[in-house]
């Protein structure tokens, strides 16, 4: 299914998978390298994913690794708002999205020219959230969690983690459009409440999402996911994230979300080729 989203009235097309770069505002996430300690560095950093193939930008001003606190909304502003002031002016084309549960930062984001809301609480966080970004008439990354980030990961359970999501998912679509959100993006969440196993049977079943009609945005880059199962840092597992960003495509993942670009845009590239040459079954992504 070729979704499309509305980009402040200009449709962008998800026919081809897009790479979401991450540009991490905080001094804590959990990939160090990642990191952004001023708005110069900022900008330098958006330039490079530009150049190595960028589509879109998520910004973050909070981090939301296991056992992390939240910092308050001045802490938060403080972080996001210079940075993304200075990224939409120098990058006036660059679609944005912004990676934050508060409805208050949602339109301040807004305001300063971002084009999309990322909100990792899936709107339980903020009782705003919904109909705010319903009136900014944004696309919304609807995102599955449960609890915290601080105890979020103290022993998940779930019946049938697949079936469980595609409940949860269902029931927090029709809350979203009922505020009048159109556009939304479903993430499950990978490493967020989840045990390795989640993690593993949500990549592998990840087609099961498509049933509910709405793109799938997976965030796997560099997660614990891999460092468990191979016994290796985040700073080791670039290879291990492009091998699972393989998987998602052909399981119909839209957007990858990602802290290297460059190697998630030659992951596409070798996608698409396989599909336009017919390797990849159109029907259902599978060689």
């Amino acid at each position: 299914m070729a979704h499309t989203l509305n980009i402040r009235g200009t449709l962008l097309s998800l026919e081809k998978p897009c790479v979401m770069g991450i540009l991490n505002l905080t001094p804590d996430s959990f990939y160090a390298q990642s990191r952004t300690a001023d708005t110069g560095a900022a900008l330098r950093k958006v330039e490079r994913m530009l150049e190595e193939g960028m589509d879109m930008l998520d910004m973050g001003a909070v981090s939301s690794r296991p056992g992390a606190e939240l910092p308050d909304e001045e802490e938060e502003r403080r972080r996001l708002q210079g940075t993304l002031q200075a990224v939409t002016a120098r990058f006036p084309d660059l679609i944005v999205s912004i990676d934050t549960f508060r409805s208050s930062i949602a339109r301040m984001s807004a305001d300063y020219g971002a084009h999309i809301i990322n909100d990792i609480s899936g709107g339980a966080y903020d009782a705003d959230m919904f109909s705010t970004v319903g009136r900014l008439q944004l696309p919304y990354v609807l995102m599955h969690i449960r609890k915290k980030p601080v105890d979020m990961q103290d022993d998940p359970r779930y019946d049938d983690v697949v079936t469980d999501l595609l409940s949860y998912f269902s029931q927090k679509m029709a809350q979203a459009r009922m505020a009048g959100i159109h556009d939304l993006i479903l993430d499950p969440g990978f490493g967020f409440a989840k045990t390795m196993a989640h993690n593993y049977r949500l990549l592998a079943r990840l087609h099961d999402f498509a049933m509910l009609g709405a793109p799938v945005l997976a965030g796997m880059s560099r997660k614990s996911m891999f460092c468990k199962l191979l016994g290796c840092t985040p700073q080791e597992a670039l290879n291990a994230t492009t091998a699972a960003h393989m998987v998602a495509l052909l399981n119909g993942a839209s957007i990858l979300r990602v802290h290297d670009v460059k190697e998630a845009v030659q992951c596409v590239k070798i996608f698409c080729q396989c599909r336009h040459d017919g390797a990849v079954n159109p029907d259902n992504n599978q060689i």
